[in-house]
């Protein structure tokens, strides 16, 4: 019998008065690949968090023990655990940006784990730095060791977590949603990178995720976690393909786009169809013909075309989803749209009327038509406001209603995103991450735009919250009317919620059509790498019991 690396049994912890994890008991064996899934706040980042001792604020162990080759960890001090982070037990993070000095360049935060570790002296670590970015896949990466993060994109900064996981080549490394940020196919290549790595290297992996796709591919043995408390494990096919709990089988039913088997050639024609009559039944909101932007390059590097001659049409009571890689300039183009940037050629309309250049009064009328929701609901929230505040501003902007009549409107729009009216008071750190795009989507309806504009609106969530405000989004469209622009990089959101979509790669459109054709017979196999690299996409749900 293998000798167990970690073993943790009745773990306890509390933030304060809450109880987070509630007696988890897990056994990890050398060499395993083990996937932890659940939706937010089911603890699994806590338990990660406690087995290095890393947990946040407040955050104690109040009971059990962390075991680490039978040396217990509950109880260790600082001192012993910062000898055993990165040394035995490697980290990589979430969100790179934040957990990177923006300050020091990367090569030298790579160098200093191994320095702090007394692996290397101070000049050998710039050295090993290099061939760690390099062996993490990163692109000249003695270029690369001498920027900053902010000039790398979304995945360089995370093969710099990975280079820095691995550094010391430990035992375990954790991984805490190393890639839910980052488009498919960028997805697909980190996951690959750090697949090889720590098979080649021996290490153990703990994998946390939200995304059971991803857990289904990489995992030898998945952990479902639910409020706390492991509510299933077993081998990643079994769990996912026949579930034992109702709580997993609500996590499988709520992704169901990554889990589909495609459609015979006969039924995608049928679909196509009726797709191509019901656009055509739908008067134009939006018509953005020959958009472009260009930004000027410095030295001899010439302009960058970020955009590059985008023309498409949305119907009424219709979504588009414009999908690509990070820097394929769908954001670009959506910006554009809402006016936030100026375009550098091309002409936008909304309901016939020009809307580019526009200024002052004709601006606002505009952008009343217009409003945005963001991917990140903390962030595009004043966290100084209350949540009937954030709803009403809108409204006050524009100068529409009185007090009394805002006070009325938020209640309407409270009920129309299924929020209950005792949230008015909250404010954004007071609620859910599903919560607070839910006062997103609520402020951008407020004024009654005609055209709503999602950048990325569900990809920081969940997929159980994700279902959540997707069917949310279906609804509130079959209801008012509302034509959406849905900016996203995950095609199986795509598949959920849009009637059209534009793939785009490099600032051009490589193909554009009705959703069920671009999704199940794509034309250009760029569009049919993005649909590969889908995690989770080889899992049968026809086998899931319902």
């Amino acid at each position: 019998m293998t000798e167990s690396l970690v073993e943790i049994s009745d773990l306890r912890v509390a933030f304060g008065e809450v109880t987070a994890l509630h007696g988890v008991d897990l056994v990890i064996a050398p060499g395993e690949r083990i996937a932890l899934v659940g939706a937010s706040g089911s603890g699994k980042s806590t338990l990660a968090q406690a087995i290095i001792g890393l947990l946040p604020g407040a955050g104690q162990v109040r009971g059990g023990s962390i075991r680490w080759r039978g040396e217990d960890l509950a109880h260790a001090s600082e001192k012993r655990l910062r000898e055993l982070r990165g040394r035995e037990i490697g980290f990589v993070p979430q969100d790179p940006m934040s957990n990177l000095n923006p300050v020091t360049r990367v090569g030298q935060q790579v160098a200093e784990t191994l320095v702090a570790h007394g692996l290397y002296p101070r000049r050998a670590a710039a050295t090993r730095a290099i061939e760690l970015l390099e062996e993490a896949g990163l692109p000249d990466p003695a270029r690369r060791a001498r920027q900053y993060p902010h000039e790398l994109s979304g995945g360089m900064r995370q093969r710099v977590l990975i280079a820095i996981g691995l550094s010391c080549r430990p035992d375990l490394l954790i991984a805490d949603e190393p890639t839910s940020a980052l488009d498919v196919t960028v997805q697909r290549q980190i996951l690959d990178h750090l697949d090889k790595l720590t098979r080649e290297l021996g290490t153990t992996l703990l994998l946390v995720t939200h995304d059971l796709g991803l857990a289904a591919e990489r995992a030898d043995r998945v952990l479902v976690m639910s409020d706390g408390r492991i509510v299933e494990s077993g081998p990643a096919q079994e769990v996912l393909t026949d579930p034992r709990e109702e709580y997993t089988r609500r996590l499988v039913a709520a992704a169901p786009a990554r889990i589909v088997a495609l459609p015979t050639l006969t039924e995608t024609a049928t679909v196509i169809k009726d797709s191509e009559t019901q656009a055509a039944d739908h008067a134009p909101v939006l018509e953005v013909s020959h958009l472009a932007k260009e930004y000027r390059g410095r030295g001899r590097g010439g302009n960058l075309r970020a955009v590059d001659d985008v023309s498409f049409t949305i119907g009424r009571g219709r979504t588009t989803a414009i999908v690509g890689e990070s820097g394929s300039g769908k954001t670009t183009t959506a910006r554009m749209v809402l006016g936030l940037i100026p375009a550098t050629s091309g002409t936008v309309r909304l309901d016939g009327a020009e809307v580019m250049g526009l200024r002052g009064a004709r601006l606002r009328v505009a952008r009343r038509a217009m409003q945005p929701v963001f991917q990140d609901p903390y962030s595009s929230l004043d966290p100084m406001w209350t949540v009937e505040r954030l709803i009403a501003e809108p409204l006050r902007a524009f100068g529409t209603h009185d007090r009394s009549a805002r006070r009325t409107r938020v209640a309407e729009l409270l009920d129309q995103v299924a929020l209950p009216a005792t949230v008015t008071d909250r404010y954004p750190h007071e609620l859910s991450g599903g919560q607070r795009q839910r006062v997103a989507i609520a402020r951008a309806l407020a004024i009654e735009p005609r055209l709503v504009v999602c950048d990325e609106p569900v990809s920081a969530l969940d997929v159980l919250v994700q279902k959540q405000i997707l069917t949310l989004l279906s609804s509130l469209q079959e209801r008012l009317g509302i034509s959406y622009l849905f900016i996203s990089h995950d095609l199986a959101v795509v598949h959920a919620l849009a009637h059209d979509v534009i793939v785009m790669r490099n600032g051009k459109v490589v193909e554009q059509g009705p959703a069920a054709r671009v999704l199940t017979a794509p034309a250009d196999p760029y569009t049919q790498g993005l649909l590969d690299a889908i995690p989770g996409t080889g899992i049968d749900s026809a086998s899931v019991i319902s």
